[in-house]
């Protein structure tokens, strides 16, 4: 998906253009403009309120890139328990320190309800995958779990918990015994899961 190399749709490159005749990127929208837009004009004007003003033409939009600060302070991250590793899961920047407006679409477009469950579960798997080594072993699941529960004393774990949980975890999910969760064995525990797809989502 997307990446800093990708070349717009015709159907994206359509919708900037609609955009831009709306005055979306302006502080504020043409007067008597529809109320209405397309997903990724939503998202244009969404990523827009992340700029200073005088970058949100739609041209320079399309080239400028967002901290990873900025974004973390929308309102539809803030609340998330992964959301630093949710942009830096989607980020294309070498350092995975900010997001492009491609980089923030594909995010969105992942967490929509019209992502597949098989693309989801992927990106979930990314997302838990901390150190980017393609399974989950104990510490990738010790830092989810650690995620979810926060890191207050009344909420945090003791290693033991923490150990036995795992080991719970992995007797579940670990089908072929080699001590971690690969991606397979992650969509098969997820498949199990029909909340999953309907959880894993962000609004705008």
């Amino acid at each position: 998906m997307g990446g800093s190399g990708s070349r717009l749709s015709k159907d994206l490159l359509a919708e900037y253009q609609w955009v831009a005749r709306q005055g979306v990127g302006m502080q504020h929208p043409r007067e008597g403009a529809p109320t209405g837009s397309p997903p990724s004009a939503r998202a244009h004007r969404r990523f827009c309120e992340l700029l200073p003003l005088e970058h949100r033409t739609v041209e320079e939009s399309l080239q400028i890139r967002v901290s990873l600060e900025q974004i973390l302070s929308l309102p539809e991250l803030k609340a998330n328990p992964f959301k630093e590793r949710i942009c830096r899961v989607f980020s294309t920047s070498p350092t995975r320190d900010s997001l492009s407006f491609e980089d923030f679409l594909d995010l969105l477009s992942v967490f929509s309800d019209t992502a597949t469950p098989d693309i989801k579960s992927h990106y979930a798997f990314r997302i838990f995958d901390f150190d980017d080594d393609g399974t989950l072993n104990r510490e990738d699941l010790s830092q989810l779990v650690n995620c979810l529960t926060g890191d207050g004393e009344d909420t945090r774990l003791s290693a033991s918990e923490m150990k036995q949980l795992i080991d719970n975890i992995l007797e579940e999910s670990d089908i072929d015994r080699d001590g971690t969760i690969n991606l397979s064995e992650f969509q098969h525990v997820i498949s199990r899961s029909p909340d999953f797809a309907s959880s894993f989502k962000i609004v705008l």
